[in-house]
């Protein structure tokens, strides 16, 4: 259940970094072809309710409208209803506009065409006949039945008047094309700009048409995570009709998509106990009053239920963001995952879908200190303690052993706030040494009594150390991924003296060596294998040569015709093409490699296939 809850839930938001980030690329949308110029604006506009410069954009569709073009004249009048809308002035002569759409209103149009048309129309404040375009709508669905033919199709019978239910029936066959990915988004094969349009345009018919939603809610809640999941795009035309989508699936009168998203860091802690989420429509706005429960916390170690039916306290400052004191209940430490769910408390027409099923991950991380940390040299021969030294972080002490003694150390690792001996991932101890900075690297074990335990016994392990005796550091190294404070301490700086005492490398020989220029890597080409000697070579030619005097004998003795042969410059140019192509193969026999040949090839080809087929038609044409 929870794997379906997780699809059918919107998982991020458009964040103020998201708006920012497409409003750039609306004001630096350059060009002078209006299509560009109406997308900059469009995109601009939904996101600031304005137009970034009135007078420099009227100018520019003043400058590049085409009067007689039905696209040239919608994008204008679309650009210009959107100054105007946003308290603007703009006057664009756009010459006998109302003929040339009507015009472009015919039998055989595109859904696209019809929309542009119907469009540029509605915006300019002219009449549209909708029982002439109705059928020529149902007519360009039947002719192209994509969906971006669908997208237009339903812009355009959403401006139109009468009975448009065949058009709003085809939303359903429509939305059958889309493909499902991860059982979690569903998408059309062309893209981000057409899915987008497909979803916008059956909302916009659906309000203004229909009194029901235009798709389920499960199939609206996986279009949506694909949007999200796209919200980073650099493309102008996908970025402003993912604007136009996000808008009305925010502010349509049938249902509104519910993002549950994690608004505070992922770690919980005793200093920070709160989990804070934030709850909002798609554009990250306030759903006004919810109630914001935590169904279930569960641990993802042990499947434990920490808490059940929790309520999130609603916040002062921002009525979008919701609360809950996950310690209150004590958790251990590890991984969460909380189960929410929204209910509005407001009576509305709307209804707010998404709003079970959102999860939300956060760690409950804790401090620890390392306890009762002892550190002894013991005598292998005899095991005795030669010497036993109790330590306190970060006191630091000093020791020497040799090949016949060990070094031991056990402590205990413990939770700061409650005391409890816990465990951790990664209990290192580490010994580097302090002339050469070689390190050696031992696992610390845990024993039955739930301590750490590292036995080093010096003989043994020389090999480890190369022999090579001198002053180690010793450090432990302690972490996990909900530790708050890993620690690396320096427990003691230990003289350490093998059998066998290897020489010390020199620092200064090898630092050139590890850090210095390395030689470069030429790529060398297999040796060519010896040619054959002259004796072979030479009957070898004569045996290719063979089948050409044959040929000349065979002509001699039947009587070769060249009578048809026309000194044309397609026959010349073709034979001459065709006798350079062999001596070429001889050139490559000889001494060419197989790159060279290919080039020259390519050169000589070219013309003389040109000339072939020229000189092939001919004969032909003559013989018919």
């Amino acid at each position: 259940m929870s794997i379906v809850g997780q699809a059918l839930t919107p998982t991020t938001y458009f964040s103020p970094a998201d708006r920012d980030r497409l409003r750039r690329i609306f004001v630096a949308a350059s060009g002078d072809d209006l299509e560009t110029l109406y997308y900059s604006v469009a995109g601009y506009n939904l996101l600031d309710n304005g137009v970034a410069d009135v007078a420099k954009t009227c100018e520019r569709v003043k400058k590049n409208v085409k009067t007689d073009d039905v696209d040239s004249l919608f994008y204008a009048a679309s650009v210009v209803g959107i100054i105007k809308s946003a308290k603007g002035a703009c006057e664009v002569t756009l010459g006998n506009a109302e003929s040339t759409l009507n015009a472009a209103i015919v039998e055989g149009a595109s859904s696209r065409t019809l929309y542009r048309a119907v469009g540029g129309l509605s915006r300019l404040g002219f009449k549209v006949d909708s029982a002439k375009v109705l059928p020529l709508l149902d007519a360009a669905l039947k002719a192209d039945d994509t969906p971006s033919s669908h997208a237009f199709a339903f812009y355009a019978a959403a401006l139109l008047s009468g009975d448009r239910k065949k058009i709003h029936d085809a939303i359903e066959d429509v939305i059958a094309q889309a493909d499902e990915v991860d059982e979690k988004y569903l998408q059309f094969d062309s893209g981000l700009f057409t899915t987008a349009l497909v979803i916008d345009s059956a909302y916009q018919l659906a309000v203004a048409s229909m009194p029901t939603a235009p798709l389920p809610e499960d199939k609206l809640i996986k279009f949506t995570n694909y949007f999200l999941s796209r919200k980073h795009t650099q493309s102008l035309f996908d970025a402003t009709a993912l604007v136009m989508v996000i808008s009305t699936l925010t502010s349509n009168k049938f249902h509104v998509p519910v993002a549950v998203t994690l608004a505070s860091p992922v770690t919980v802690s005793a200093k920070t106990p709160n989990v804070q989420v934030r709850v909002s429509n798609l554009l990250g706005k306030s759903l006004g009053k919810l109630t914001v429960m935590a169904e279930t916390a569960r641990h993802l170690g042990d499947d434990a239920v920490v808490l059940s039916k929790k309520p999130f306290v609603v916040s002062a400052g921002d009525p979008s963001l919701f609360e809950l004191d996950l310690m209150k209940v004590n958790p251990e430490r590890g991984f969460y995952r909380i189960m929410v769910s929204v209910s509005s408390s407001q009576p509305s027409d709307v209804k707010l879908i998404g709003t079970t099923g959102a999860e939300v991950e956060v760690k409950v991380t804790i401090q620890v200190a390392v306890e009762n940390v002892e550190l002894s040299v013991i005598d292998k021969e005899q095991a005795s303690v030669q010497k036993s030294l109790k330590l306190q972080i970060p006191n630091k002490v000093s020791l020497e052993a040799d090949h016949h003694q060990r070094i031991t150390t056990r402590f205990t690792l413990a939770d700061v706030l409650t005391s409890k001996t816990i465990t951790a991932h990664q209990t290192f101890v580490r010994l580097s040494n302090q002339k050469t900075k070689q390190e050696v690297i031992f696992v610390a074990e845990e024993d039955s009594a739930g301590a750490y335990r590292f036995d080093l016994d010096i003989g043994a392990k020389s090999k480890d150390f190369n022999s090579l005796s001198g002053k180690y550091t010793m450090e432990l190294i302690v972490g996990d991924a909900v530790i708050e404070n890993p620690i690396t301490w320096t427990m003691a700086d230990v003289q350490l003296t093998f059998a066998d005492d290897a020489v010390a490398p020199s620092t200064e020989a090898s630092d050139p060596f590890l850090y210095s220029k390395k030689p470069e890597i030429k790529h060398l080409f297999r040796e060519p294998e010896k040619r054959p000697s002259a004796v072979v070579s030479n009957l070898f030619t004569v045996l290719v040569l063979l089948p050409i005097l044959l040929l000349v004998i065979l002509w001699a003795k039947t009587g070769a015709n060249i009578s048809n042969f026309s000194f044309s410059v397609s026959t010349v140019g073709f034979h001459l093409g065709l006798t350079a192509v062999f001596g070429l193969y001889f050139c490559y026999f000889l001494n060419l490699n197989m790159f060279t040949t290919l080039r020259y090839l390519g050169i000589i080809g070219i013309p003389t296939f040109l000339f072939g087929n020229k000189l092939l038609s001919s004969i032909a044409a003559r013989r018919k």
